[in-house]
C-alpha cells in the first residue's frame, strides 16, 4: 500500500540529479514517513477496528471530524487510484508500443480496474498472498541491475554536468517522493482483519520503511555510480537502462515488474479503501447496501463496485497533476489523524497501548510537524497547477470544502423517518 518498488522514481532524478534525489530520498522518510508510522504504530495497536484512522479521529474529535477524515481520504483516493493504471499502461506500451494510442489507454486502465476489483472480491487474503508474490517479482529485476551496474559501472555515458538545482525543481522533487513514501495509514483501515494487529502493525511499519528505503536508494546510487545521465529520464527510463545493462531478457522484466507494480498497488489500496464505505453505511452516512458482504470471505463486494466505478473518474490526467492533488487531499487527512493522535493522548491517557511511541505528550505534538512542512512544500508547487480548469489550489479548497456540505447533507438524510427517505419508503 505505500511502495510498488522504485517504478515513478524516474522523474524525480531527472528534475534533480541522482545526488539531490538520494538525499531527498533519504531525508523524505525521517520527516514524513517515520512520524506517521510510529503515530499508526501506536493507534492501529490501540484501537485495531475496521475503518483504521475514521474511527480514530471520529473517536478522538468526533462525528463531524471523522466524516472529514474519510471523506478527504476517498476524495485523495480518486486521484491516488486513477495513477496506477496510467502507469500500467506506461509500462506495457514498452512491450507493445500500439497500447500507446486512443483508445487503448482508457480501455487498458478500465481493465485493470476491473481486475483488482474481481480479486478483491476473493477476499483480503487472497490480496495479501498476491501483494507479497508481486514484490518479489518486481522488486528482483531491480537487484540484478544494480549488481550489474556496480560490477560495470562505466559500461554508459558518464553523466553530464548537472543543471543548477532550482527551488522548483526541489519542491516537485519532495512532491514526488511524499507520493512514493506516502499511505501508511492504509492499511488501519482492515485492522479487523489481521491478525494480531496489536503486535503485526508496529513490527510491519518499522521493517517496510527500512525496507523501502533500501528499494529506492540502492538501485537510483548504482546508476549514479556507473556514470548514467539523469536528464534524459522520464517514467519507463529504467527500461533502457536494463536493457543496456542485461540485455533484452531484464529489459523485459523491468517492464512487466511496472505492469506489477501498478497493478499490486492497486489491489492493495482497493483493499484499504473499499472498507470506509463499509464504516461509514455502519454509522448511517451511506445507504445500508454499502456494507453488504460475501459471508464465505467477508469481502465488501458493493463497497468495491462503488470505489471501482469511483475511480475511472480521473483516468486522463496528467501523473504530476495526479501525485499534486492526491497529496494534498491526503496531507490534509492526515493531519486530521495527528491531531487526533494528540486528543487521545489527552483525552484517554489510561487506554491500552500494546505499542506506545516515548516522549509524552510533547514528542506526540512534535511528530507532526515534520509532515506538516512537507504539506505546506506541497501547497507551494501547487500555486501554479492546475486541474479541471481550475487552478489546483482553489480545486482542493472546493473538495475540502464540500466534506461539511455532504456531512449536513448526510446527517440530514439519516434522521428523516424511513418512509421519508428516497428509494426507501413512499408509496
Amino acid at each position: 500500500m505505500v511502495s510498488g518498488g522504485p517504478y515513478g522514481l524516474e522523474e524525480l532524478v531527472q528534475k534533480t540529479g541522482f545526488g539531490a534525489a538520494i538525499a531527498i530520498l533519504v531525508a523524505t522518510p525521517l520527516v514524513w514517513s517515520l512520524p506517521t508510522a510510529l503515530m499508526v504504530g501506536e493507534l492501529a495497536a490501540a484501537v485495531p477496528e475496521d475503518g483504521g484512522y475514521y474511527v480514530w479521529v471520529r473517536r478522538a474529535l468526533g462525528d463531524f471530524w471523522g466524516y472529514q477524515g474519510a471523506w478527504l481520504s476517498l476524495a485523495a483516493s480518486v486521484f491516488d487510484m486513477a495513477i496506477y493504471p496510467t502507469l500500467f499502461v506506461l509500462y506495457l506500451q514498452r512491450l507493445w508500443p500500439a497500447m500507446g494510442q486512443p483508445p487503448y489507454p482508457v480501455l487498458v486502465s478500465v481493465l485493470v480496474i476491473a481486475a483488482c476489483a474481481a480479486w478483491n472480491m476473493a477476499g483480503a487474503r487472497a490480496v495479501g498472498d498476491g501483494s507479497a508474490l508481486m514484490t518479489v517479482l518486481l522488486v528482483a529485476p531491480f537487484a540484478v541491475l544494480s549488481v550489474f551496474a556496480l560490477l560495470s559501472p562505466r559500461a554508459m555515458p558518464v553523466a553530464s554536468a548537472p543543471s543548477p538545482l532550482t527551488l522548483g525543481d526541489a519542491g516537485s522533487g519532495i512532491l514526488i517522493a511524499m507520493w512514493n513514501y506516502m499511505g501508511w495509514d492504509n492499511a488501519s483501515t482492515v485492522a479487523g482483519e489481521v491478525h494480531r494487529p496489536q503486535r503485526t502493525y508496529p513490527v510491519a511499519v518499522f521493517v517496510a520503511i527500512a525496507l523501502i528505503a533500501a528499494s529506492y536508494t540502492i538501485p537510483v546510487g548504482a546508476m549514479w555510480y556507473a556514470g548514467v545521465d539523469p536528464s534524459a529520464w522520464q517514467t519507463g527510463s529504467w527500461v533502457e537502462v536494463a536493457r543496456h545493462y542485461g540485455g533484452a531478457v531484464l529489459a523485459t522484466s523491468v517492464v512487466v515488474g511496472g505492469m506489477l507494480s501498478s497493478l499490486g498497488m492497486f489491489n492493495a489500496l482497493c483493499l484499504s479503501y473499499s472498507r470506509l464505505p463499509v464504516v461509514l453505511a455502519r454509522d448511517g452516512y451511506l445507504p445500508a447496501a454499502c456494507a453488504r458482504r460475501f459471508q464465505a470471505n467477508d469481502a465488501p463486494w458493493v463497497a468495491i463496485l462503488l470505489c471501482s466505478a469511483l475511480w475511472t473518474a480521473s483516468l486522463g490526467l496528467s501523473f504530476k497533476r495526479l501525485v499534486s492533488l492526491d497529496i494534498l487531499l491526503y496531507g490534509t487527512s492526515l493531519v486530521l489523524e495527528f491531531v487526533a493522535f494528540v486528543a487521545l493522548r489527552r483525552r484517554e491517557p489510561d487506554l491500552p497501548r500494546p505499542f506506545l511511541v516515548p516522549g509524552g505528550l510533547p514528542v506526540a505534538i512534535l511528530l507532526g510537524l515534520g509532515p506538516l512542512l512537507v504539506l505546506g512544500v506541497t501547497l507551494a508547487d501547487n500555486l501554479h497547477e492546475d486541474a479541471f480548469g481550475l487552478n489546483a489550489l482553489v480545486f482542493g479548497a472546493l473538495v475540502v470544502g464540500a466534506g461539511p456540505i455532504l456531512y449536513g447533507v448526510t446527517r440530514r438524510l439519516s434522521s428523516l423517518p424511513l418512509r421519508g427517505r428516497a428509494g426507501v419508503g413512499g408509496d
